[in-house]
């Protein structure tokens, strides 16, 4: 295969529309394998075991599983009302693979509000299933050029030549093009800014030093890899102009949950004086969550932690762990969230609100 990981799509649909695609991202970087999902366990596991990863991604992936399982009921159920139980059956159980990123219960939701309409405007099963299929695809393509305006907002705020930090992965891995964080990396690529870049390994599960890293320098850019408490260092020295993060839900107050030490780096880029930029979809944007205390935060296996990526236990046994997926980055460390609809600052209250009511 070629070794451009660019080339691939994060998630896709194969040519019969009976099966989801995916590039599985627990194997990255040293293998690179695309995988079919069929079943709704097969979508189930693909999301809560991060075969599929990343806010968008988790989204469209969602998307797509419900419209091939939609297929598939269709064939045995061809009257609406058994048709739609087991569709809200199937939307529900994905629907629990993952609590903390709201783009998957918003792509089921705006799944389900399709159906519902179609329907409603006379539609057959069969036709209904069609309208679906539709919808997915839209959802996807609509996540391209959501990345893509993200990418020229947040190109505006840096210059050529300029030190920029990420933590997790915020990339293409993470969307179905460009990413979030890093599309301005990757339009300021294509036109010279010659960016010199430096990503967060992210423990326990090293998204950025498996994910982010091996794409940038598959795209060619200057990319610089460092362990999670090294951060300080970096922007102590000057190396560091800006911080561009995604995120996986933006509370109304501007507090925003993402991958586990983003809480940590906004920080350090505040005593150091270093812009932190958080990069959103509005699709993450939940106004009817008031603040950051209320976001459900996921806790995962302790082995990710004692165990994962190590040949022998590196923790006693026994021991106690602590292994949040998320943490919570208070909205007076952030210097603005760079939307699809434009660059909302503080109040964030205000601000987030006009870039909502633009959808």
């Amino acid at each position: 295969m070629n070794e451009n990981i660019i080339a691939y799509e994060t998630v896709d649909l194969c040519d019969n529309d009976e099966c989801v695609i995916i590039i599985d991202q627990t194997k990255l970087p040293g293998k690179m394998e695309l995988i079919r999902l069929s079943t709704a366990q097969e979508i189930w596991d693909a999301i809560y075991l991060l075969k599929v990863r990343g806010a968008p991604a988790i989204g469209v992936a969602a998307a797509f599983g419900l419209y091939v399982l939609s297929r598939q009921i269709a064939k045995d159920e061809t009257e609406f009302d058994a048709f739609y139980d087991k569709f809200m059956e199937q939307k529900k159980y994905l629907d629990s693979a993952r609590p903390t990123a709201v783009n998957l219960a918003w792509a089921l939701n705006r799944m389900d509000r399709v159906c519902r309409q179609a329907h409603e405007d006379g539609k057959s099963v069969a036709e209904i299933v069609e309208i679906l299929g539709e919808e997915a695809r839209e959802i996807k393509e609509e996540d391209i050029r959501v990345c893509k305006s993200i990418g020229e907002y947040g190109l505006s705020l840096v210059k050529p030549g300029d030190g920029i930090l990420t933590h997790c992965n915020a990339g293409q891995l993470a969307t179905c093009k460009y990413g979030t964080a890093t599309a301005p990396i990757y339009l300021g690529q294509e036109r010279g800014y010659k960016f010199r870049v430096f990503a967060d390994e992210t423990r326990p599960l090293l998204q950025g030093a498996r994910l982010t890293a091996y794409e940038l320098s598959s795209a060619g850019v200057d990319v610089t890899l460092i362990c999670d408490n090294m951060s300080g260092m970096v922007m102590k020295n000057g190396w560091i102009n800006a911080v561009f993060v995604g995120c996986d839900r933006v509370a109304a107050n501007g507090d925003v949950a993402n991958k586990i030490g983003t809480s940590v780096v906004a920080a350090v880029a505040k005593q150091y004086g270093v812009p932190f930029y958080v990069c959103a979809p509005t699709s993450t944007i939940d106004l009817d969550t008031p603040t950051g205390a209320e976001i459900t935060i996921e806790q995962r296996p302790p082995e990710e932690v004692t165990e994962m990526w190590y040949k022998e236990r590196m923790a006693p046994e026994g021991v106690k762990v602590f292994n949040p997926a998320f943490d919570v980055t208070d909205h007076e460390l952030i210097t603005a969230i760079v939307t699809e609809h434009g660059i909302a600052r503080a109040p964030f209250t205000e601000s987030l609100l006009k870039c909502k009511g633009k959808n």
